[in-house]
């Protein structure tokens, strides 16, 4: 995600909020959200694959990713 999409998602939020939206901006503002918490759940799920976890023993592993239902 750039700073140009960011900068619009910011702009539309504060326009919500002082004028209203219009349907066009409306959808483009769900759009943007959509392509903003995609891109934050990928970055996160990468710094998690990263993390390494030692126990007592200092034995090193991986977290492991959970199967939520």
């Amino acid at each position: 995600m750039n700073n140009e999409k960011i900068e619009r998602i910011n702009f539309l939020a504060r326009k919500s909020k002082s004028e209203g939206l219009t349907e066009e901006e409306k959808f483009e503002q769900a759009e943007l959200r959509k392509e903003y918490i995609e891109a934050y759940r990928r970055n996160l799920e990468s710094q998690l694959q990263t993390i390494v976890v030692v126990d007592d023993k200092g034995n090193r592993s991986k977290l492991k990713k959970k199967n939520v239902n």
